[in-house]
Protein backbone atom coordinates (compact mmCIF):
# COMPACT_ATOMS: atom_id res chain seq x y z
CA UNK A 1 0.00 0.00 0.00
CA UNK A 2 1.35 3.92 -1.00
CA UNK A 3 2.88 5.12 2.29
CA UNK A 4 1.19 8.63 2.68
CA UNK A 5 3.98 10.46 4.50
CA UNK A 6 5.78 13.72 3.02
CA UNK A 7 8.65 12.16 1.12
CA UNK A 8 12.18 13.98 0.47
CA UNK A 9 14.47 14.81 -2.65
CA UNK A 10 17.43 15.55 -2.63
CA UNK A 11 19.05 17.63 -6.21
CA UNK A 12 22.44 17.20 -6.61
CA UNK A 13 23.86 20.08 -8.87
CA UNK A 14 26.43 18.84 -10.80
CA UNK A 15 27.63 22.28 -12.37
CA UNK A 16 31.17 23.37 -12.78
CA UNK A 17 30.39 26.32 -11.28
CA UNK A 18 30.39 27.38 -7.86
CA UNK A 19 27.74 28.34 -5.94
CA UNK A 20 28.45 31.85 -6.54
CA UNK A 21 27.74 31.78 -10.02
CA UNK A 22 24.40 31.08 -11.57
CA UNK A 23 23.38 27.76 -13.00
CA UNK A 24 21.30 26.06 -15.88
CA UNK A 25 21.57 22.71 -14.23
CA UNK A 26 20.76 23.69 -11.11
CA UNK A 27 17.66 25.66 -12.85
CA UNK A 28 16.32 22.76 -13.39
CA UNK A 29 16.93 20.54 -10.25
CA UNK A 30 15.59 23.12 -8.37
CA UNK A 31 12.46 23.16 -11.31
CA UNK A 32 11.74 19.18 -10.38
CA UNK A 33 11.91 19.96 -6.61
CA UNK A 34 9.01 22.41 -7.65
CA UNK A 35 7.13 20.17 -9.37
CA UNK A 36 7.96 17.39 -6.91
CA UNK A 37 6.44 19.49 -4.07
CA UNK A 38 2.92 19.54 -5.75
CA UNK A 39 2.86 15.83 -5.23
CA UNK A 40 4.04 16.58 -1.17
CA UNK A 41 7.82 16.25 -1.62
CA UNK A 42 10.20 18.15 0.40
CA UNK A 43 13.88 18.78 -0.71
CA UNK A 44 17.07 20.26 -0.89
CA UNK A 45 19.40 21.52 -3.82
CA UNK A 46 23.10 21.01 -3.40
CA UNK A 47 25.63 22.42 -5.23
CA UNK A 48 28.07 19.58 -5.31
CA UNK A 49 31.57 21.44 -6.46
CA UNK A 50 31.10 23.46 -3.16
CA UNK A 51 30.94 20.14 -0.97
CA UNK A 52 34.62 19.65 -0.75
CA UNK A 53 34.29 15.97 -2.16
CA UNK A 54 36.90 13.84 -2.89
CA UNK A 55 37.15 11.95 -5.62
CA UNK A 56 37.15 8.03 -4.49
CA UNK A 57 35.14 5.09 -4.68
CA UNK A 58 34.73 4.68 -0.63
CA UNK A 59 32.02 6.20 1.92
CA UNK A 60 34.78 8.35 3.37
CA UNK A 61 37.89 9.24 1.50
CA UNK A 62 39.05 10.87 4.73
CA UNK A 63 40.86 14.08 5.33
CA UNK A 64 38.23 16.71 5.38
CA UNK A 65 36.01 14.69 2.65
CA UNK A 66 32.91 16.48 2.14
CA UNK A 67 31.14 13.28 0.78
CA UNK A 68 29.71 11.55 4.25
CA UNK A 69 27.75 14.37 4.99
CA UNK A 70 26.25 14.71 1.51
CA UNK A 71 25.81 10.68 1.80
CA UNK A 72 23.61 10.72 4.88
CA UNK A 73 21.28 13.33 3.12
CA UNK A 74 21.12 10.95 0.19
CA UNK A 75 20.21 7.80 2.39
CA UNK A 76 17.49 10.28 4.16
CA UNK A 77 16.12 11.09 0.62
CA UNK A 78 13.34 9.05 -0.95
CA UNK A 79 14.05 10.93 -4.42
CA UNK A 80 17.86 11.56 -5.87
CA UNK A 81 17.65 13.98 -8.37
CA UNK A 82 21.30 14.34 -10.35
CA UNK A 83 21.25 17.52 -12.10
CA UNK A 84 24.22 18.02 -15.17
CA UNK A 85 25.19 19.83 -17.80
CA UNK A 86 26.45 18.09 -21.00
CA UNK A 87 30.23 18.64 -21.49
CA UNK A 88 31.38 17.39 -24.92
CA UNK A 89 28.76 14.93 -25.51
CA UNK A 90 29.28 13.34 -21.95
CA UNK A 91 27.50 13.56 -18.22
CA UNK A 92 30.03 16.68 -16.08
CA UNK A 93 32.57 15.22 -14.52
CA UNK A 94 30.95 16.71 -11.36
CA UNK A 95 28.17 14.50 -12.04
CA UNK A 96 30.43 11.73 -13.03
CA UNK A 97 32.59 11.77 -9.68
CA UNK A 98 29.10 11.42 -7.97
CA UNK A 99 29.09 8.20 -9.29
CA UNK A 100 31.68 6.94 -8.53
CA UNK A 101 31.20 7.74 -4.67
CA UNK A 102 27.69 6.01 -5.26
CA UNK A 103 29.71 3.02 -6.57
CA UNK A 104 30.83 2.01 -3.22
CA UNK A 105 27.01 1.37 -2.00
CA UNK A 106 27.48 -1.61 -3.69
CA UNK A 107 29.09 -3.19 -0.74
CA UNK A 108 26.71 -1.48 1.97
CA UNK A 109 23.46 -2.73 3.64
CA UNK A 110 20.70 -1.06 5.32
CA UNK A 111 19.40 -2.46 8.57
CA UNK A 112 17.67 -5.49 7.25
CA UNK A 113 21.04 -6.10 5.30
CA UNK A 114 19.13 -5.58 1.79
CA UNK A 115 21.23 -2.65 -0.76
CA UNK A 116 21.60 0.55 0.94
CA UNK A 117 19.81 2.59 -2.15
CA UNK A 118 16.79 -0.06 -2.23
CA UNK A 119 13.26 1.43 -1.50
CA UNK A 120 15.19 4.57 -3.08
CA UNK A 121 14.41 6.36 -6.65
CA UNK A 122 16.56 8.39 -8.78
CA UNK A 123 15.78 10.68 -11.66
CA UNK A 124 17.87 12.72 -14.07
CA UNK A 125 17.96 16.64 -15.77
CA UNK A 126 20.03 17.62 -18.04
CA UNK A 127 20.58 20.84 -20.16
CA UNK A 128 23.42 21.70 -22.76
CA UNK A 129 24.19 23.79 -25.93
CA UNK A 130 24.93 20.34 -27.85
CA UNK A 131 23.65 16.63 -28.83
CA UNK A 132 23.81 14.35 -25.85
CA UNK A 133 20.97 14.66 -23.51
CA UNK A 134 19.57 11.01 -24.27
CA UNK A 135 23.31 9.60 -24.02
CA UNK A 136 23.66 11.29 -20.59
CA UNK A 137 20.52 10.49 -19.22
CA UNK A 138 20.96 7.25 -20.37
CA UNK A 139 24.82 6.70 -18.74
CA UNK A 140 23.54 8.40 -15.16
CA UNK A 141 20.24 6.27 -14.62
CA UNK A 142 21.91 3.28 -15.86
CA UNK A 143 24.26 4.27 -12.92
CA UNK A 144 21.94 4.72 -10.49
CA UNK A 145 20.41 1.74 -11.50
CA UNK A 146 22.93 -0.27 -11.02
CA UNK A 147 23.70 0.67 -7.41
CA UNK A 148 20.24 -0.29 -6.07
CA UNK A 149 17.74 3.22 -6.99
CA UNK A 150 14.53 2.48 -9.04
CA UNK A 151 13.86 4.32 -11.70
CA UNK A 152 10.35 5.82 -12.52
CA UNK A 153 8.92 6.03 -16.12
CA UNK A 154 9.88 9.10 -17.45
CA UNK A 155 13.22 9.48 -15.35
CA UNK A 156 14.53 12.19 -17.11
CA UNK A 157 13.99 15.41 -18.65
CA UNK A 158 16.05 17.93 -20.20
CA UNK A 159 16.71 21.26 -22.62
CA UNK A 160 19.46 21.32 -25.03
CA UNK A 161 20.18 24.44 -27.26
CA UNK A 162 21.16 24.81 -30.49
CA UNK A 163 24.44 23.77 -31.08
CA UNK A 164 27.24 26.04 -30.81
CA UNK A 165 24.31 28.15 -29.51
CA UNK A 166 25.33 31.36 -26.51
CA UNK A 167 21.93 30.81 -25.08
CA UNK A 168 21.57 29.05 -21.96
CA UNK A 169 18.89 27.53 -20.51
CA UNK A 170 18.47 30.04 -17.63
CA UNK A 171 18.22 32.53 -20.11
CA UNK A 172 16.18 30.86 -22.70
CA UNK A 173 12.53 31.06 -21.07
CA UNK A 174 10.05 29.32 -19.96
CA UNK A 175 9.60 26.17 -21.91
CA UNK A 176 6.34 24.89 -20.44
CA UNK A 177 5.22 22.45 -23.53
CA UNK A 178 8.37 20.71 -23.89
CA UNK A 179 10.44 20.65 -20.77
CA UNK A 180 8.43 21.54 -18.74
CA UNK A 181 5.96 19.04 -19.62
CA UNK A 182 8.95 16.85 -19.16
CA UNK A 183 9.48 17.93 -15.76
CA UNK A 184 5.71 17.46 -14.54
CA UNK A 185 6.03 13.95 -15.68
CA UNK A 186 8.95 13.37 -13.77
CA UNK A 187 7.93 14.85 -11.02
CA UNK A 188 4.40 12.69 -10.92
CA UNK A 189 5.94 9.13 -11.58
CA UNK A 190 8.99 9.75 -9.49
CA UNK A 191 6.59 10.40 -6.71
CA UNK A 192 3.93 7.88 -7.50
CA UNK A 193 6.90 5.03 -7.41
CA UNK A 194 8.77 6.33 -4.28
CA UNK A 195 5.08 6.40 -2.56
CA UNK A 196 4.77 3.00 -3.08
CA UNK A 197 8.48 1.63 -2.20
CA UNK A 198 8.46 3.24 1.18
CA UNK A 199 5.14 1.88 1.77
CA UNK A 200 5.84 -1.70 0.22
CA UNK A 201 9.89 -1.64 0.56
CA UNK A 202 11.72 -4.60 -1.60
CA UNK A 203 11.93 -8.06 0.22
CA UNK A 204 14.94 -8.48 2.37
CA UNK A 205 14.90 -11.84 0.37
Amino acid sequence: MPDSRTLRALVLGCSLKSGSQESSSELLGRQILDALADHDVEGEALRVVDQNIKFGVSTDEGDGDGWPAVREKVLAADILVIATPIWMGQPASVAKMVLERLDAELSETDSRGRPSMWDKVAVVGVVGNEDGAHHVIAEVLQALNDVGFTIPANGGAYWVGEALGKVDYKDAGPKPDTTGAAVKSLAGTAAHLARVLAGNPYPAE
